[in-house]
């Protein structure tokens, strides 16, 4: 099984834009992030996919693999298949390119649901934490899920869900961790499917799996990722380098 690691590279991020290109330590975000995954050796290859010229040189000049992304994309699944398309591979890794403390642990989880998938039911593997705090359960910005008894994704949500009309029967709530692991042929699926009524009124692209009947394993984990989203997440990653 041929495992690789994608990081989609986007320069003009809405709240912090060429967030990617900024300075830590001495090297940029992105190639923190890069070398950071490389460091995993938990895959075959790493690559970053960009839009970006300024992103794709920075990359390429450090010794790293870099792919020039050619249109236009509404998400990151979108960009990740337009640049795995050609390639031979079996599962691929969504790493974000904003987050240069790669911890191993949740990636070698995501890894290990297609290993131990002998019969290939699974269509994707992704994460979720445990949230008890109740601003952070009402919280939009905090994506939820809910599973079924075999850990399948049934739901995403920006809501509160399971909503809570009965407080005491042990419900526990989920936080989605945007970590994701892809067979090929599902990332491939998804670029060529078009947008559903569920993903454009939440604004969720694993939602667009679920319409079309995709398979996702959902794996809990206490992993908390460190992105830079704003300028005052860098000064915080500056003073951990």
């Amino acid at each position: 099984m041929k495992i690789i690691a994608v990081i989609p590279a986007r320069y003009a991020s809405t709240r912090f834009p060429a967030k990617l290109m900024q300075d830590l330590g001495g090297k940029t975000v992105i190639t923190r992030t890069y070398e950071a995954a490389v460091n995993t050796h938990l895959f075959d290859d790493v690559f970053v996919v960009t839009d970006s010229d300024l992103i794709f040189n920075e990359i390429v000049s450090k010794g790293g693999k870099a792919i020039m992304s050619i249109k236009e994309h509404e998400s990151g699944s979108d960009r990740i298949a337009e640049a795995v398309e050609n390639l031979d591979v079996d599962v691929v890794v969504n790493v974000q390119g904003d987050e240069p403390f790669i911890n191993k642990e949740p990636l070698e989880k995501v890894i290990e649901v297609f290993k131990k998938d002998v019969e290939q039911k699974v269509d994707l593997a992704s994460l979720m934490r445990e949230i008890t705090d109740w601003n952070s359960i009402e919280n939009p910005n905090n994506v939820k899920v809910i599973v079924d008894q075999n850990g399948l994704a049934l739901y995403f949500s920006r809501s509160v869900i399971p909503y809570p009309r009965e407080k005491n029967v042990g419900v526990r709530y989920f936080q989605h961790i945007g970590i994701y692991a892809f067979r090929k042929q599902a990332l491939l699926d998804f670029y060529h499917l078009p947008m559903k009524s569920l993903e454009a009124s939440e604004k969720l692209e694993q939602l667009r799996y679920l319409e079309y009947g995709k398979k996702i394993k959902m794996v809990e984990t206490n992993h908390v990722g460190i992105g830079i989203d704003t300028p005052e997440d860098l000064e915080k990653a500056r003073l951990l380098i």
